[in-house]
């Protein structure tokens, strides 16, 4: 129950809101204190928080000129971001504008050619050669060989190097393993400025379009704040009519 006292500073009750409202303050961090132990530091916190509301009501702070300045550039600060958040607060996107964009602007959603490739990396030709015949002979897996005598951190891996794009590679690696078929060994050692690579293809994917219902939200957060944007450019336009802004220089 919000209204639930867990303690009583002076004339002050700390209640279970209290308590909620720190901890949602505190954003993500609060749940690190959702535990028995937490939810004691956090009233210990509020507790030292209406100590020092006490202190400053029993020293008269508030009328003190500096408290004054501040609580009116907080007040400015609030009202700026009040006005801010109504000046895009009518600003929506519809269904029928979200697929709109998306047909204008396939060429956005759509994904490249992709692979997902091993590979072995040595220093020399002649060293490439000799693990490639232990591989094709099967006297070791290919995930066996990579963690054996890969200098690559993806020896951890078996090899593994993930899924990744055309371009995403040195010319000499992306040229060969997009030519490949799924299943293939480099037939010889690839070389680039790292060294002599032997390439194994674990699988490929064609270029996909993405169909309007995977990224319908991704499209209206997009529209949503290119819209507000405007909004807000509209708003301080029509404001500089009103309240003409003159620069006396920097």
């Amino acid at each position: 129950m919000a209204d639930r006292i867990l303690a009583t500073v002076g004339n002050i009750t700390v209640t279970e809101k209290d308590l909620a409202e720190l901890m949602r303050g505190l954003g993500q961090r609060g749940q690190a204190y959702n535990s028995p132990e937490g939810r004691r530091a956090l009233l210990n916190q509020v507790i030292n928080n209406k100590l020092l509301l006490l202190d400053a009501r029993r020293n008269l702070y508030e009328a003190e000129p500096a408290f004054r300045d501040e609580l009116n550039r907080l007040k400015e600060n609030l009202l700026i971001s009040y006005a801010g958040e109504k000046a895009i607060a009518s600003v929506t996107v519809t269904d029928a504008e979200a697929k709109e964009y998306y047909e204008d602007n396939k060429a956005e959603f759509t994904s490249g050619e992709s692979v997902n490739a091993s590979h072995i990396l040595v220093d020399t030709e002649d060293e490439a050669k000799k693990i490639h015949e232990e591989i094709t002979s099967g006297k070791i897996s290919f995930e066996d060989a990579a963690r054996a005598y890969s200098k690559c951190p993806s020896k951890d891996a078996g090899g593994n190097l993930g899924s990744f794009e055309r371009g995403q590679m040195v010319s000499e690696f992306d040229s060969a393993v997009f030519a490949m078929s799924v299943g293939e060994l480099t037939k010889e050692p690839v070389k680039t400025q790292f060294g002599y690579h032997l390439i194994l293809l674990n699988s490929k994917e064609e270029a996909k379009l993405y169909s309007y219902s995977e990224i319908a939200d991704q499209i209206k957060a997009g529209l949503l704040n290119e819209k507000r944007r405007k909004a807000y450019e509209s708003k301080i336009n029509q404001l500089k009519i009103m309240y003409p802004v003159d620069l006396a220089g920097i």
